[in-house]
């Protein structure tokens, strides 16, 4: 392995938001990325369906790019890599189970043919000219999670990826303690680490507690129990299935996702299943309710997914009724509790028994302070970067450090794009990286950008105004209209003196615009747009997107 002399690290995303993981390590002219997630959008990204981080970066030095390394198999870590390795195609390096579900995206997305998988684990090691890569292996919410260690002349840079300690693991796999304090040893340079319950205090509780009220939940029902849940929460979806086959009941599943997770799941050996326990949706009615069980997904509310469906009687198959115990077994990804509560009301209205928010129904799959510190404590690491999590909780993560005794000049809590560089093993800040979010739309990628959302809040705020004009250059006057339509901004037939008026005003405009000899057609609808702007705006208080059509004869 060659001297390593200059080392930079900066997020593309997963600092300060929760998300949209990507951490690039550049090791001279070498890059590596380690995860490539999405982010669900927020209230104000009218009509988007999800997020990447820009990639412009790495697309223009793909080159230079030696791999993609997975921790894990959640869609904050891994959705994004279909879109990715279209623009840099590059190997990318996972567990069995992780590479497993990717290998679902990419087909769905049509890129299998372009992906280079190569399956790794624990005990993998990858070398590269100037540095090795090593994993190592971590307790989360879904099998097969990893840590990464890029080992360089100057010391290891460790990514933790999401982690708790868990000492009662669903699969009884153990986080490897030894291997972790093995790195700590040998000398770790750089720490990212999982930041999302800095500001919670003790330990995150073992998964099995889960599984423990969930029994207790269904020794209780009397009709039919239905679970939502993150479709790649694998360890809960084996708790309701042993729950469901314990108390002999059928397990039918809704939801796509869910159903392409549990096959993958299942066909690679990481969910246990017994025969004859699942069914099909479209039997659920020949069973007594007593007897079903309902793997959903929508535990963040989405109003398209299956449990929301259910809950408006809009599911083709399934309709929430009385006698019916939902249990939404996931804590709100921040943003979603709105949704969340709206989906909750409506379950409630059906006559359900909700089980939602309880301590020990759900448990996060990130390690609490206590967790986070121990993690510190094994690595000594020279300097400590807190990683995935929103600003607050990076904060939280590097005040625990500092009380630890780490020195604050060592704790660097990154913004998206800020960068630190290492030379002969000191660190300090570098050039700040372009970054950014990519927006998906339905079938277009990157198309939308910050103009179309502000026209889509703007619309979403006051409607639309619509002027549409014919007119004859020639002879410098109106043929016809001005006609006027209006959308979202208010009741036409009630409005009938003001829309007049309108007309009135946009014809006077034009007339005047003309006979002064302006005829370029941006003027035009510029005067247009200016004098009923003011106008509505002082007969309303509404600021409605103004759109001036001309036609020409």
């Amino acid at each position: 392995m060659k001297t390593a002399e200059n080392i930079r690290v900066f997020a593309l995303g997963g600092v300060g938001e929760i998300g949209k993981n990507m951490y690039v390590i550049e090791i001279d002219e070498d890059i590596f990325i380690i995860d490539a997630g999405i982010m669900f959008p927020d209230e104000e990204m009218f009509g988007i369906d999800l997020v990447l981080p820009d990639i412009t970066y790495l697309v223009e030095n793909k080159e230079r790019v030696k791999g993609l390394f997975l921790t894990h198999g959640h869609e904050d870590h891994i959705g994004g890599v279909p879109y990715l390795i279209q623009q840099v195609q590059v190997p990318i390096y996972g567990t069995k189970l992780t590479l497993g579900l990717v290998e679902d995206k990419l087909s769905q997305v049509g890129v299998l043919s372009k992906a280079n998988l190569q399956v790794i684990d624990a005990d993998s090691i990858m070398m590269f000219d100037k540095a090795s890569v090593s994993f190592f292996k971590t307790t989360h919410s879904i099998p097969d999670s990893v840590g990464v260690s890029i080992h360089t002349s100057q010391g290891a840079l460790v990514c933790t990826g999401d982690f708790k300690f868990d000492q009662t693991p669903i699969d009884d796999q153990d986080a490897d303690l030894y291997k972790m304090a093995t790195l700590g040893k040998e000398g770790v340079l750089c720490l990212l680490s999982d930041s999302t319950n800095a500001e919670k205090q003790g330990f995150t509780k073992s998964e099995r507690i889960v599984g423990a009220e969930i029994q207790k939940v269904f020794a209780k029902a009397e009709g039919r129990v239905i679970v939502a849940s993150f479709a790649s929460n694998i360890h809960r979806l084996q708790q309701v299935l042993d729950a469901a086959y314990l108390h002999n009941r059928k397990v039918a599943i809704v939801g796509r996702s869910m159903v392409r997770v549990i096959d993958i799941a299942q066909t690679l050996g990481y969910l246990r299943i017994p025969d004859d326990l699942l069914i099909s949706i479209m039997d659920v009615d020949h069973y007594p309710e007593r007897d079903i069980t309902i793997l959903s997904t929508g535990s963040q509310g989405e109003p398209l997914a299956a449990l929301s469906r259910m809950a408006k009687g809009m599911h083709k198959q399934v309709t929430i009724k009385k006698g019916d115990t939902v249990i939404i077994s996931a804590t709100p990804i921040p943003g979603n509790e709105l949704s969340i509560a709206k989906t909750v009301n409506l379950l409630c209205r059906s006559g359900a028994d909700v089980i939602y928010g309880r301590n020990n129904i759900h448990v996060s799959g990130h390690g609490c302070q206590e967790e986070l510190k121990l993690m510190i404590q094994l690595m000594k690491p020279a300097y400590l970067l807190p990683v995935h999590g929103e600003y607050r909780m990076q904060k939280a993560h590097a005040k625990l450090a500092e009380e630890m005794g780490m020195e604050s000049d060592r704790i660097v809590v990154l913004d998206k794009g800020e960068s630190i560089e290492f030379t002969n093993k000191v660190g300090k800040r570098g050039p700040k990286i372009h970054t950014g979010n990519m927006l998906i739309d339905g079938a277009g990628v990157g198309d939308i950008g910050a103009i179309v959302l502000r026209d889509r809040k703007l619309l979403s705020q006051h409607g639309i105004f619509i002027v549409i004009v014919t007119l004859s250059k020639e002879k410098k006057c109106i043929v016809a209209g001005p006609e006027i339509i209006s959308r979202g901004f208010v009741y036409v037939r009630e409005a009938e003196e003001m829309m007049n008026h309108a007309a009135k005003l946009v014809r006077e405009t034009i007339e005047q615009s003309l006979g002064e000899n302006q005829r370029d057609w941006g003027t035009l609808k510029g005067n247009v747009r200016d004098v009923l702007y003011q106008y509505l705006f002082e007969q309303t208080k509404r600021k409605p997107m103004i759109l001036p059509i001309f036609m020409e004869v």
